[in-house]
């Protein structure tokens, strides 16, 4: 195969498109623009909210509340790569801190912070909001501009050079002068009757400044002259390239000042201007001074020296930053930062960052507490996409988010209630005596849920180890997964004490106390998953129970005599879903009265409309069959082709109902066969 790089670039890539993104045109070229679409005008906030809000919401109910999940935490741009899964209440509050800033209310003026635990997501939203601003300044949705000094003579004004961008990217209307901007704003908004009104804040920058004076003097004043002398352009945000998107990490103290935030001398430049103190001399290059227009990101940032944090107060509340030998520089960018637990309780207990408690707002960012969206994360990471070459058996990566959940849950105060049936509440499960509203007050008596527990990336790290380690077994299943997380478990950096260890092996024998169940059920299912024979079963049980219920005889079927209702039948289903003598009458009342609903409803009854009989029906059936096929002897090195046939049945229906391949489909079998040889049984 080969391929004609000429033929395939003009097939595949628009010169259009290059010359839509990089449009440039004059002053009054740019005024049309805002004139007709006052939104490139828009503020960082507000084309952050925006932004976000461009992909879309969707709304669902949790515990009688409507939660709104934003779609742009899918993460589109990259088909989900930096997806935020199960915490969508805390991403609400983000996104009303962006809208609340959007609209003026005062968060523009304060320091957003993401606080979590390790592996929570916190730079995962913070990675997301980067990528999602540079793409979105691509899109005519997002689009902004910004300008550059134009002199094809190469004035002196310019240093010589025939060109002199904007250094911090700039708004193009803070050219206005102050005189006479709020005529020119009110003119703008007269026929402007979008969702934000045009504003113009702050001046130009100091290098900036100093062009339009020197101008003005050269041209005695006249504005329109200068305006000759400035072009408008389209500004593509990248952070790889440093134009408005910053990112800022503490490093060694000794090799680190301020200026890495504010900008610093270029000292090669004052032979050209000849003063330190000439605003062209300077590089605005400090993380603030990139960041304008777009949003600056400090990593781990309550480690910051108290030298870079007064530099963030004044950018924060006052939206301006003081370059070194110049005067307050105003910019218009969101700061982000990010912190763990203990950082903040530093911050907390340090009476000297008073200032900057007061100019942050906290957004809580915690683990997941929803075992459906935990498994979400790393079935996104380990599917048969990523691992074309090892099978991933059923239940493997739900057990790894079931002990992950187990160790962040809060221990229940009701006595009644286990981590294990906590977890199940909080995934949406019902349980006898537990509705919404109990959920609802299990949720917030727990103050420090999702605070503290194992990270998933520490189980990403130990389902790669095992995939490394078991990489010719061809499947992948939930033993090998429970083995390297316990024995990883010795050497987490994380465990602070025997008590926490202990804890967190004993939720792992939890998770595999509840696997052995799942496992035994899927068997099970597989054994009794003959509906002929459920429903020939549930009829008859149905029978009897109306019999009972309605103190009348039921006519043998094979003797063709009256009798009473078979207690010892009944009681066989009835006790294989824990229902005792004191509430048997109770439950078949229940069933009789749902059947009569639904025939005035026109309606009939089928077994699988009610879950509990659902599964009393199929527990009661594999119990009548299991004998039938000998599952002891499948651990037995001698089974008969009789045997061996209804196995070889057993398996395909695990593979083609349950998702298991041929080795594991054997392993369970193996497994479950195990149990039964020890003499334990089935349970619900």
């Amino acid at each position: 195969m080969s391929i004609n790089i000429q033929n395939f670039i003009e097939e595949n890539y628009s010169r259009e498109d290059f010359s839509h993104l990089h449009w440039s045109g004059t002053f009054q070229e740019y005024v049309d623009l805002v004139i007709k679409n006052p939104h490139i005008s828009r503020n960082s906030f507000q084309r952050v909210h925006d932004m976000i809000m461009s992909y879309g919401t969707s709304t669902y109910t949790e515990y009688k509340k409507e939660i709104t999940r934003y779609h742009f935490f899918d993460d589109p741009i990259e088909d989900g790569k930096d997806a935020i899964f199960g915490i969508d209440v805390h991403l609400m509050k983000l996104v009303n801190f962006f809208k609340s800033a959007a609209q003026g209310y005062g968060t523009e003026k304060r320091v957003l912070l993401l606080h979590g635990p390790v592996g929570s997501a916190k730079s995962s939203i913070s990675r997301l909001l980067k990528k999602g601003l540079e793409h979105y300044s691509r899109t005519d949705e997002g689009a902004l501009y910004t300008y550059e000094w134009v002199d094809e003579e190469g004035s002196e004004i310019l240093g010589g050079a025939k060109i002199f961008p904007s250094p911090m990217h700039e708004e193009p209307l803070k050219m206005i002068p102050l005189s006479v901007r709020k005529q020119f704003v009110d003119d703008l908004n007269k026929n402007h009757d979008g969702k934000y009104k045009i504003k113009i804040k702050g001046e130009v920058n100091p290098a900036c400044r100093f062009i339009i004076n020197e101008y003005m003097e050269k041209y005695d004043g006249d504005w329109n002259k200068v305006m000759k002398h400035i072009r408008v352009k389209r500004l593509l945000l990248s952070e790889k390239d440093r134009i408005g998107i910053g990112t800022f990490q503490p490093k060694d103290e000794k090799n680190q000042d301020s200026t890495e935030l504010t900008g610093d001398i270029n000292y090669r430049k004052i032979a050209i201007y000849g003063s330190d103190s000439d605003p062209r001399a300077f590089n605005f290059d400090g993380e603030f001074n990139i960041a304008n227009r777009g949003i600056v990101e400090f990593i781990e940032m309550l480690k910051l020296d108290v030298a870079f944090l007064y530099d963030l107060l004044g950018a924060s509340q006052e939206q301006s930053i003081k370059p070194k030998k110049f005067s307050q520089t105003d910019i218009d960018e969101v700061i982000l930062g990010h912190t763990n637990e203990p950082e903040f309780r530093k911050l907390q207990s340090n009476e000297f960052m008073e200032a900057l408690r007061d100019r942050t707002v906290k957004i809580d960012v915690p683990y997941i507490t929803r075992l459906d969206q935990e498994i979400r994360i790393y079935k996104k990471d380990f599917n048969s996409n990523s691992i074309p070459h090892m099978h991933i058996a059923p239940h493997t990566l739900d057990m790894a988010s079931m002990w992950a959940i187990l160790t962040r849950l809060e221990e229940p105060k009701k006595a009644d209630l286990t981590k294990l049936q906590k977890l199940k509440l909080y995934n949406g499960k019902t349980l006898p005596g537990y509705n919404e509203d109990n959920v609802k007050e299990l949720r917030k008596e727990a103050n420090r849920e999702g605070l503290d527990g194992i990270s998933p990336r520490y189980i990403q790290d130990k389902i790669s180890n095992a995939l490394v380690k078991n990489a010719n077994a061809g499947c992948l299943n939930p033993f090998m997964i429970f083995n390297e997380l316990e024995s990883g478990l010795k050497h987490h950096a994380l465990i602070n004490s025997p008590e926490q260890l202990d804890h967190y092996r004993e939720m792992l024998a939890v998770a595999r106390q509840e696997y052995e169940d799942i496992v035994k059920n899927d068997v099970q299912k597989a054994i009794s998953v003959d509906e002929t024979a459920i429903q020939t079963l549930c009829a008859n049980y149905i029978d009897n129970v109306k019999a009972y219920t309605q103190k009348e005889k039921i006519r043998n079927r094979y003797s063709g005599k009256l009798e009473d209702a078979d207690e010892r039948f009944m009681r066989s289903i009835e006790e294989k879903i824990d229902i005792p003598e004191s509430r048997k009458d109770d439950f078949r009342r229940e069933i009789m009265n749902y059947i009569g609903a639904l025939a005035v409803e026109g309606k009939q009854f089928d077994y699988k409309m009610n879950e509990r009989l659902h599964r009393a029906l199929e527990l009661k059936l594999f119990e009548d069959q299991k004998d039938s096929i000998k599952l002891t002897t499948i651990i037995s090195n001698v089974v008969d082709k009789q045997t061996q046939e209804k196995i070889d049945v057993i398996k395909s229906r695990l593979m083609k109902n349950f998702d298991y391949c041929e080795i594991c489909a054997t392993d369970a079998l193996n497994f479950v066969a195990s149990i039964f040889a020890k003499g334990d049984s089935i349970k619900s």
